[in-house]
């Protein structure tokens, strides 16, 4: 049903083209986006579920750990879309875990990480580039920030190459709208 709409969509030129073909194919794939797992690590109670509280608006199903050993032993056996960690951790630390997981999955996994400990830029270049990290939020963290991360990073990993129609159809359209359009130029 997406399809024949974004074809018409297609219809029009340039940049409103792009962002209208993009909002409608987000749309679809919104609406029809399984249930994706999201495991929050904190060793302090309290901000866990503040954190778990952030996404619970939202069809995700969270997953709870208190120490990185706990975290990795449920990211193995939970197979999380994203995960959410404090840095400062027991057992493994935050940053250890972190590079541990971005090895193992070759970076497609995200990890963002959320510290109330590790301030600055250093920290956060660390995170980012050495050990692999999605995203990196100080607390207090700005939470309509976090909540967008979380669902942008989400809704990024959905592959929507399957809703578009293949390259030689765009072509073959384009070349048609072309067509008319120029025989249409002719007559005036």
């Amino acid at each position: 049903m997406i399809l024949p709409y974004c074809l018409v969509v297609l219809t029009m030129a340039g940049y409103f083209f792009k962002i209208q073909c993009i909002w409608i194919i987000r749309c679809k794939v919104r609406s029809e986006m399984p249930e994706k797992k999201i495991l929050i690590v904190d060793y302090d109670i309290k901000s866990l579920d503040m954190m778990a509280n952030l996404f619970s608006a939202y069809k995700l199903q969270i997953i709870k750990a208190t120490d990185g050993q706990m975290a990795y032993n449920k990211y193995k056996s939970e197979k999380p879309d994203l995960i959410l960690l404090e840095a400062m951790l027991p057992k493994l630390h935050g940053f250890d875990l972190t590079q541990k997981i971005f090895n193992e999955t070759k970076g497609s996994l995200p990890v963002i990480i959320v510290t109330g400990l590790y301030k600055g830029h250093q920290y956060r270049n660390e995170a980012l580039h050495s050990f692999g990290a999605a995203d990196y939020f100080e607390k207090p963290y700005n939470k309509d920030a976090l909540v967008s991360c979380v669902m942008n990073l989400l809704h990024d990993e959905i592959d929507i190459e399957e809703e578009l129609p293949d390259p030689e159809s765009v072509i073959n359209i384009l070349a048609d709208m072309a067509g008319k359009k120029s025989l249409s130029s002719k007559k005036e």
